[in-house]
Formats: C-alpha cells, structure tokens, sequence
C-alpha cells in the first residue's frame, strides 16, 4: 500500500507563517498589536512548561504575551480583581488562566469572570451556550484542533458515525458538537458506558478523550475508522494515550505504515497509517484493516 503522510510540522508551519503571522502584521498596520495575557498561579512545572512555550509561539506569530504570575496562596478575591483588569484593558485583546487553579479557587467563578471576548480558551459560559446553538465564537483549542486533523487527513465527517468516548466540557462535549455541526451522526460514551465494543463496531471516526491510560485497545478498532487520541499520560517515565498505541498500531503483525509526528506550543500531533493483513491469524472483522490512528494532544 502507499501510506499517506499527515505531516503536522508542514500544517502548523503553515497556520504560523502564511496565516497567523500574515494576520498580526496586518493588525500591527493598523496600529493594533496583539496582547495576550496569562494567569499563572502557583509552580507545578507541567503548568509553567505549557506557559513557556505559549509565550515562544506567541512571539514567533509576532503576538505580544504578558505572563503574570502569582504564588498559590493568592486569594480567589485577587484573581477576580485581576480579570477585572484585564477585561476593562482594551490593550488587552485576550487572556488565559491555566487551569489548575489551588482547591480554594473556584474554577467557575474566575472563568466566569473573563469577558466573553477575551475568553481564548473558550470556557464562558456564553462562548460554550454559542458554540451549542452553532453561532461563531471562541471555541476551545482542542477540540477545534482536532476538527482540523480530521480535514488534514481528508476525513469528510458528512454522513459518518463518530464515536466520543469522554464527555468533559473541554473536549468530549464541544467536540461532538463540531462534528455534529458538519452533518456527522455522534455517540457519546464514557468510563462507564455500558458494552462499549457494541458502541465503536460501526464507528467510522473514534475520539478518545476519558483521561485513562491505554482505555482502548487496537481490537476495539473497527475496520477503516480514523482514531484521535486525546489523552496524555505519564507512566513510570513514558508517555502513552488514552489509546493503546502499541496494540493500534499492529506492531508486531505483517504491517505498513508512516508515523509523523509534530510538537507545537502545548500540541503534540501524531498519524499513523496501518494496513495489516491476516491479524494473527484470524478470520474476524479486524483479520485484513487499514486504518488511520491520529494522536493528538494539546495544551494550548
């Protein structure tokens, strides 16, 4: 067979430099410079890490970013005042708090606080009620991202069925409504859904989204279907999905494939196209498949 290569570096590459930088120096013309403020409370490194590298991305597309960082014993009372700030700071086109925030800040409270505008996550309230009642607005970075690898990898999703297996209001809930939003049929599972083989037998696109190491195995892949795994975890020093990239990828049958692989910012992007024959020896349904696996995994 003759693999086709998702490139993630070439596409990102191409949204920085042909897109985005093209669209701040337009702005910049106009005498309107892009700002972008992050709240950053507290040290985890993992959070202090995705700032990092928003803060290198934005000065690549020529975006002016301004980190502003607390101890994690600041008050709830504090963050609000300072969201207040920003959003009466008509300097300041957009602002970020990286989540987690300390137990004794209310996560609804702060997101609430940011001014639908500003929201470049997408988390208000009246950005999520937009996006449901399909108006255009700010749309979480994840899910969207993952509606354009699927029009990188050439998946029409008019007409399909698309299996979401999670069902957070990061990603499982907004990205079934993307997809419903280009004509797919969507089913939504979780942890606890009951005989979930039954529930991806006809899936043609799998998004695996439920936060639990290696939750889907290579076998539960139906024939031909596109798999985006969402999650990211850390075991014992590696780093795996929700996905069982091990078992997906047929590593140890007579198999084919391409892997590409790209980081950007808090996105790391993956594809793999598979075409094994003869799994093990079968005559089941997974016996002779060719199927996408696309990893994606983002902290933007």
């Amino acid at each position: 067979m003759t693999a086709k290569i998702i490139s993630g570096r070439e596409v990102a590459e191409h949204i920085l430099e042909k897109e985005l930088s093209v669209k701040v120096k337009e702005l910049k013309e106009k005498n309107i410079v892009p700002n972008l403020v992050v709240i950053l409370v507290g040290e985890m490194k993992a959070s202090a890490s995705y700032v990092a590298q928003k803060e290198k991305f934005a000065a690549k597309a020529g975006i002016k970013s301004d980190v502003r960082r607390f101890t994690a014993e600041i008050s709830e009372e504090e963050i609000l005042t300072e969201i207040d700030k920003i959003n009466s700071d008509s300097l300041i086109h957009g602002v970020i708090v990286q989540l987690p925030l300390p137990d004794h800040i209310s996560v609804a409270k702060v997101l609430n606080r940011i001014h639908p505008s500003k929201d470049v996550d997408g988390f208000t309230p009246n950005n999520v009620g937009k996006l449901f009642l399909g108006e255009d607005t700010l749309v979480s970075c994840t899910p969207k991202g993952i509606m354009q690898m699927l029009r990188i990898s050439g998946t029409d999703l008019s007409g399909k069925n698309v299996t979401v297996i999670g069902r957070s209001n990061i990603v499982g809930k907004p990205v079934s409504i993307l997809c419903q939003s280009e004509n797919a049929t969507v089913t939504m599972c979780h942890s606890r859904t009951k005989d979930l083989n039954h529930k991806l037998s006809d899936a043609d696109v799998i998004i695996v989204a439920v936060g639990v190491p290696k939750f889907i195995s290579g076998d539960q892949i139906p024939e031909g279907a596109v798999v985006i795994d969402v999650g990211i975890h850390n075991i014992d020093g590696k780093l795996c999905g929700d996905v069982d990239f091990e078992s997906a990828s047929l590593d140890d049958e007579e198999s084919s494939g391409i892997c590409a692989s790209y980081t950007s910012g808090g996105m790391t992007l993956t594809a793999k196209l598979e075409e094994a024959e003869n799994v093990n020896n079968t005559t089941s349904t997974f016996a002779d498949m060719e199927y996408y696996f696309i990893g994606a995994a983002f902290a933007f």
